[in-house]
């Protein structure tokens, strides 16, 4: 999972150590994502022109300084070097910084990022994302005898830049103008931040399908919040890579194209793949949307353009937004794991979630963000969730309550599943798109495909402005505060509650379910303190991760309102530890999982007294004559539970449908402790599917 950072300082003079600090320890914030090798680019000679006719002809350098490995040893890579003045000054200067996960040749140097177009360095560009149609671009570039150096997919993107550029000496194109020509031929996904020592001190960023925001920091308040946009619409000549390229027509929406007001004051810029890597320098950040190309050019001035892709209701303007989250919570604290962190923070997260939504005195719930849609909500058709991996987790974990309390069908699909189908959607369709980052690249395209066809779209995330909440027609923030790791632990607990209380919202005019919704409200007071009850395990479990940690395999077992559970903690020991382990529906175990089960094979039950108790014990009785060796989760008064477990958890008893908050944290303190236990680096690569 890629990190993407970069810092501009207009008419502010900064020292190259500065610059390089400022750039490292943006990575440093976005390391968290997962990867493999860093990178930096930055100009170590020349100077911005200054209009004297000789100055104008010299031309900056483009220092590229790559490492496989760690944000660290990229750090002291880059102070070693002695062919640069670390105390130089720069009136102006942009500086762009990379963290790679390899999808496209292996972890080194050649393929890290900043990828760029010659040995020249005049184009350089880092890039999250996957670009599909590279080797399309590749073979039209190599037949016009460009040569390549890495395996990357990125490559094509700063060679084709180049290509462009001297195809058109005669006619000037912009910095932005070029970027433009190069985008409207990629196809798949990506955040793009391009240099050039050309252009410089300009900056250009373009994003589709992946996330990307600009930070701003002024020397004194600007007299707008509103960024105008420009509409840059290509010839109807298609696509396809030709001698000429498509001119963009440009075609102001709103302001004639202006920026926001600068004045020719001094500014700061700062791109990022994630907030997280800005909110220490400003809380002041544009979420660019799918098709925007923005740049800042050598006034200073930010401009954003929007590349035409068929759409017919384009906003006129981004909205600069302020952040609320702080520095501090985005830090380890005393912990030595984010996810260790996370996983402790979650009798705060969860109060977080139902904070000013659940009254306990008056047993009701009120959730803003869906007020005026909730009659179109209970006329609907049926409901469908659509999310992947531990957001779709969340949403079979609540289909049950939420089938019992609405009484309507409810469909949960994994996202990527769900658009191979073609799925047909009605127009009194309810669909909710579940993601903590509100970015996942699948959830958002099933996203699109809905929202055309009528539906009423409902977003459940934990990051405002996301474009997951920016694009639903109504949502539920749940508020859990920033997620550092890659393995998603408070996000899960959040998102669990967040639908419970949709369901508790749709049900309320239902007389019939009165009983059953305050006995779950009076459970949700009472969670909190039972998830510290539960978290006070964590040495117990410490000490049973060391007699699993080098076993090959783990099952996980359950059924009912556990069987998320079991697919979410399978989840994480695989994510986490890289043991096989699969999550199985124990009513299931007859049907071929059992001919795994011998002495060598450790499998986790969850056991609650529940509705479908019984039937557990009946999963039970056939490991042990397996001579299987089960570890029991189970209720804290459940004594017959001892006697039949090769090791047993106890955890609170509450409401069935809320069993699953419980039932999971064993689970996520049992592979943070494996990981740990066989020297694995946490958080480790999440190979999701925006990556480089």
């Amino acid at each position: 999972m890629c990190g993407i950072f970069a810092y501009l300082n207009f008419l502010l003079p900064r020292k190259r150590k500065f610059i390089l600090e400022t750039l490292v320890n943006g990575l440093k914030r976005l390391e968290y994502r997962g990867y493999d090798s860093a990178g930096v680019a930055f100009d170590v000679q020349g100077h911005m022109p200054s209009g004297d006719e000789g100055d104008n002809q010299q031309l900056l350098k483009i220092r590229l300084i790559k490492k496989q490995g760690k944000v660290n040893a990229l750090n002291e890579e880059i102070f070693s070097q002695k062919d640069f003045e670390l105390d130089s000054e720069l009136s102006t200067h942009v500086g762009i910084a990379h963290t790679r996960w390899a999808t496209h040749g292996v972890p080194n140097e050649v393929n890290s990022h900043p990828q760029r177009s010659s040995t020249d360095n005049e184009f350089v560009v880092v890039h999250n994302g996957i670009i599909t149609n590279y080797k399309d671009i590749k073979l039209f570039l190599e037949e016009k005898g460009v040569k390549f150096e890495s395996d990357t997919d990125t490559e094509v993107i700063p060679k084709f830049l180049k290509y462009l550029y001297e195809l058109q000496l005669d006619t000037y194109p912009t910095f932005q103008e070029l970027v433009e020509q190069v985008v409207h031929n990629l196809d798949g996904a990506y955040a793009l931040v391009f240099k050039s020592s050309l252009f410089p001190g300009e900056v250009v960023a373009a994003r589709r399908g992946s996330p990307l925001l600009i930070g701003v920091k002024t020397g004194r308040k600007s007299q707008s919040d509103i960024i105008p946009v420009t509409i840059s619409e290509f010839s109807k000549g298609g696509r396809s890579l030709s001698a000429t390229p498509h001119k963009p027509l440009l075609t102001p929406t709103s302001g004639e194209g202006r920026s926001f007001d600068h004045q020719e004051m001094s500014m700061e810029y700062f791109f990022a793949s994630d907030a997280s890597a800005i909110i220490e320098h400003t809380n002041r950040v544009i979420y660019l949307e799918d098709d925007d190309v923005a740049a800042v050019d050598g006034t200073g001035r930010l401009s954003i353009h929007h590349l035409k892709q068929g759409e017919t209701d384009i906003p006129n303007s981004r909205e600069i937004h302020t952040l609320k989250m702080k520095l501090q919570e985005i830090m380890r604290g005393s912990y030595d794991y984010f996810m260790q962190k996370e996983i402790f923070e979650q009798p705060e997260s969860v109060v977080n979630t139902m904070r000013g939504r659940v009254n306990f005195d008056t047993e009701t719930i009120v959730l803003g963000g869906l007020k005026d849609h909730i009659s179109t909500m209970r006329r609907a058709r049926r409901l469908l969730f659509i999310a992947c991996g531990t957001s779709y987790h969340s949403t079979v974990a609540t289909r049950q309550l939420l089938e019992e309390l609405t009484e309507m069908p409810v469909m949960v699909e994994l996202a990527s599943d769900f658009l191979d189908r073609s799925v047909p959607i009605f127009r009194d369709d309810v669909v909710f798109f579940v993601s903590q980052s509100g970015e996942t690249a699948d959830t958002l395209n099933a996203l699109k495909y809905c929202k055309p066809r009528g539906a009423l779209c409902v977003g459940i995330t934990n990051t405002v402005g996301s474009s997951i909440s920016r694009e639903t027609h109504c949502g539920v923030h749940i508020n859990a505060g920033p997620e550092i790791g890659v393995a998603s632990t408070k996000a899960y607990t959040s998102q669990f509650i967040a639908l419970v209380m949709v369901g508790l919202v749709m049900s309320e005019d239902r007389i019939s379910m009165q009983a059953r919704r305050k006995a779950i409200i009076k459970d949700l007071q009472r969670l909190p303190g039972f998830i510290k009850e539960v978290l006070t395990l964590d040495g117990e479990i410490l000490k049973l991760a060391k007699s699993l940690y080098q076993e090959r395999s783990l099952i996980v077992m359950g059924r009912g309102y556990n069987f998320a559970t079991c697919l979410e903690g399978a989840l994480k020991i695989k994510e986490l530890t890289y043991l096989h382990s699969e999550g199985i529906l124990s009513g299931e175990l007859k049907h071929g999982p059992l001919a795994m089960i011998d002495t060598q094979m450790p499998v986790i039950m969850i056991i609650m007294k529940d509705g479908v108790y019984t039937k557990c014990i009946n999963a039970l009785e056939q490991v042990s004559a397996r001579a299987g060796r089960p570890i029991i989760i189970c209720d804290r008064d459940d004594t017959e539970m001892e006697k039949k477990a090769f090791h047993c958890l106890k955890i609170p008893k509450v409401a069935d449908c809320l069993q699953g908050i419980l039932t999971v944290l064993p689970l996520q303190l049992l592979s943070f402790h494996i990981a740990v236990l066989k020297g694995y680096d946490l958080p480790t690569n999440d190979a999701i599917p925006q990556c480089c």
